[in-house]
């Protein structure tokens, strides 16, 4: 294989390596197959065109449009004419793929889910990184300038994923670039002529060895490294994390979206067990896990305002707007977190009085939402918790007071583009209500009656369009119904917000239920002085209705099923959250039409090492291992083989004569053991002069030196007489002549011989050679294929012109 085809294998294989990297982003990620296809077409165009001696300067153009229209072919080929030829039907599906693509970027927290849009962005950004990797390492022969975009495609993966085993990801994109700068090494020395594998008295036949230990001593280190170093914030990305601070001190930040969680939550193709909860509430099926709210509408999204953390209190302050007048009783509750649920928000009954979680948390007051600081999330967290539960009456409802001012302006707040069908369908609904109370429950009962249908058929989102389409179709789940009716009531004056969080999960019975992910769920938050902040459940058969709405509720609530959680349609764009069974609210015909569509999927619990990314780790490891060790077995297997009985080299105790081929694999044997321990070879010297220099340099006794002496002259009478004869075994004077040099190596030396036996690099040559011979003859078959090629009558016209 020429040097100019090693550049272009390793180019590939270095981009391939370092998209693996952005696995983390997406799952499934059934998109790496096509990205890895694209690589590979990638290095076989620009293979092809340096073989047509393409002017350098056209190379790099002609690789791009050859791959966008294997993109266009691979992605869009439906809207391609006669499914082969680009135009601007093809063009506009790219667009309209790139906007989708985007938005659900936007939409989506990691990993995001793999629609058509996201896979045509990462196999396009793959794409572009291969031809500029190709085009600086082979084309232009800047190996090393190469590396800034695969840096960029590795800082891409690790930094927005930050993947758990960010290590491996290091390990697989470091050795790509390793193999392309080895590679490109070779380029450079090829071209002063033949590089000889020779060897000389100092060692310096060595240094291309030391050069591959030096990088494989910098990878374990830049690996090893920061397990030893401190974590040091620099602040140079604000995460929104935590820095300890002490009680009284606040902080800002500014969390994702919980939408965006719940969502991709949404979409899990199983059915998984998130957490754990026993209660003493007296009804435990009313009881909502709330994770967080989102107390700010700007027209694209319901989102999280600014938050002020601080160091979680206790007791919690005492809940915003709730009189003494109001009933309300304590309970305790015990939640442990499972393995799949890893977020930076503590699912709490709302409202929490008194938690005490291990680990750093901090406390938002206008939410009441403990939050994980420094990177602190809720896995396999165990904790216990005092809430609520609040019981107002109606009538203390219909009587509560005036909302106060700066409390009205900031949870009432509206944007100036919001569609007028809102406010105009809000006041149809609630016409003849004169309370807030009345028109809140008047909007719950319209969004719960036949009118609407519960849809998993339907694209995630909060903003004006989907609230929109929400109210013009009438389709949703429970994302849209919370952030419709939220919206609605500000329109009204009053005060809403959207929680995030998970309806009551299967009762197990005593107090027990399971949550899972397909009970992921959002609702609405009203305000009333005098109560505070209170639930109301406006999707239909999911969750439950709050007590204190029941009056004006046509028929009364069913306690929920104890069945498992359902498991959405996989064809759904967006899961709705779902309880444990169709009927824990209200159950009207037509309103479980698609829970018949579903079926109950049994969840099978994987152990941790049976996931894909720790068996790549593994195989990882394993390889390493291998790699480290193939030459010390190599050593061990041709020690045997020169020294062994029978079929192979009869030079051991036992046998009477030697052959000249067992006399020189003795004496091979002899100079390989005095390398291994530090004497390299001096090829210039005679036998027995190397055995002098042997001797003096391992400190040899006599014993040794003479054993060591015997196969020198028997080597000398194989190589200068005319018949050297019977000879003795030799292989007890090559050990005995071996363990002397062992005795004065030294225990560093002795351990460095076994495994990194420095005469391990004539495999190293020995498969160069052999390399060499194969890729001369396919180079020979290649170079008359493309001479017929230039042959052809177009090509012979044009390199006449």
């Amino acid at each position: 294989m020429t040097t100019r085809a090693k550049l272009t294998l390793f180019s590939a294989l270095a981009t391939a390596l370092v998209t693996f990297c952005l696995l983390p982003l997406v799952e499934p990620s059934s998109w790496i197959g096509q990205a890895l296809l694209v690589i590979a077409v990638t290095g076989g165009v620009g293979a092809g065109l340096r073989r047509l001696s393409v002017a350098r300067a056209l190379q790099t153009p002609l690789q791009l449009l050859v791959m966008l229209y294997l993109v266009l072919l691979l992605n869009v080929q439906s809207s391609m004419t006669y499914a082969v030829l680009p135009g601007p039907r093809a063009l506009d599906a790219v667009g309209t793929l790139l906007s989708s693509g985007m938005t659900d970027i936007q939409q989506y927290t990691i990993p995001a889910p793999e629609t058509d849009g996201i896979q045509l962005i990462l196999v396009g950004a793959v794409t572009l990184i291969a031809v500029l990797v190709d085009a600086l390492a082979v084309t232009f022969r800047r190996a090393a300038l190469a590396g800034l975009p695969l840096l960029t495609l590795f800082s891409v993966g690790t930094g927005i994923g930050a993947p758990e085993n960010a290590w491996l990801w290091f390990l697989m994109a470091a050795a790509g670039f390793l193999l392309l700068l080895n590679a490109e090494g070779q380029d450079r020395l090829s071209r002063w002529g033949r590089v000889f594998h020779g060897s000389s008295q100092d060692g310096s036949g060595g240094l291309s060895q030391s050069g591959h230990r030096i990088g494989l001593l910098a990878l374990a280190v830049a690996v090893a490294l920061p397990l030893m170093i401190p974590y040091t914030d620099l602040g140079l990305i604000d995460r929104g994390n935590g820095d300890g601070l002490g009680p009284g001190n606040g902080k800002q930040v500014t969390s994702l979206n919980p939408v965006v969680a719940l969502t991709a939550n949404l979409n899990r193709q199983d059915n998984v067990e998130m957490l754990r909860y026993s209660t003493d509430a007296a009804r435990g099926d009313q009881l909502y896990l709330r994770i967080g709210a989102l107390d700010s509408f700007d027209g694209v999204q319901w989102r999280s305002s600014e938050q002020h953390l601080q160091t979680i209190p206790d007791p919690l302050p005492g809940v915003q707007g709730l009189g003494q007048e109001t009933p309300a009783t304590s309970f305790a509750s015990k939640i442990q977190i499972s393995d799949k649920l890893s977020t930076e928000w503590l699912p709490l009954p709302y409202p929490a009085e008194r938690v005490k979680p291990r680990g750093n948390w901090r406390y938002e007051p206008s939410t009441r939402a403990v939050i994980g600081d420094n990177g602190q999330k809720t896995d396999k967290l165990s904790y216990d918790v005092l809430s609520l539960a609040v019981e107002p009456t109606a009538e203390r409802l219909r009587s509560a007071g005036a909302v106060p001012t700066e409390l009205a302006q900031r949870y009432t707040a509206l944007p100036q583009n919001l569609p007028p069908v809102v406010r105009d369908t809000a006041l149809k609904v609630v016409a003849g209500k004169n309370n807030p109370y009345d028109q809140a429950v008047a909007l719950q009962t319209w969004f719960t009656s036949d009118e609407f249908r519960y849809s998993l058929k339907v694209n995630a989102g909060t903003g004006n369009e989907a609230i929109t389409t929400f109210l013009r179709d009438k389709t949703g789940f429970c994302v849209h119904f919370a952030a419709t009716m939220a919206a609605m009531a500000r329109t009204l004056g009053i005060p809403a917000r959207v929680a995030i969080g998970f309806a009551p999960g299967a009762d197990q019975g005593n107090g027990s239920y399971v949550v899972r992910s397909q009970d992921y769920h959002a609702w609405p938050e009203l305000y009333f002085p005098g109560s505070g902040w209170l639930r109301f459940e406006p999707t239909p058969s999911r969750g439950t209705t709050p007590g204190y709405t029941e009056e004006k509720v046509a028929q009364p609530t069913t306690a929920p099923s104890a069945q498992p959680s359902i498991s959405a349609d996989p064809n759904a764009s967006a899961q709705p959250s779902a309880s444990s069974s169709c009927g824990t609210q209200q159950k009207r015909p037509g309103e479980c039409e698609d829970e018949a569509a579903v079926t109950l999927r049994q969840v099978e619990q994987e152990s941790w090492w049976l996931g894909w990314p720790a068996l790549t780790g593994f195989a990882v490891v394993l390889l390493v291992l291998l790699l480290l060790a193939t030459p010390m077995l190599w050593r061990i297997r041709q020690r045997r083989r020169r020294l062994g009985a029978g079929r192979h080299l009869a030079g051991a105790e036992g046998s009477q004569e030697l052959t000249d081929q067992q006399v020189l694999a003795a004496w091979e044997e002899l100079i390989d053991s005095a390398w291994d321990l530090g004497i390299p070879p001096d090829d210039s010297r005679t036998p027995r002069g190397a055995v002098h220099r042997i001797a003096e340099t391992g400190g040899l006794d006599a014993p040794a030196a003479a054993a060591a002496g015997r196969v020198a002259l028997a080597t000398e009478r194989v190589l200068y007489a005319r018949a050297a004869g019977p000879g003795l075994p030799l292989g007890p004077d090559v050990r005995t002549a071996t363990e002397g040099l062992r005795a004065a190596a030294g225990r560093r030396g002795r351990a460095r011989a076994v495994l990194l036996p420095a005469s391990s690099a004539r495999l190293r040559r020995r498969i160069g050679d052999r390399v060499l011979t194969v890729n001369e003859a396919v180079r020979a078959r290649v170079d008359r294929a493309f001479a017929a090629v230039r042959r052809l009558p177009g090509l012979r016209r044009r390199g006449r012109s």
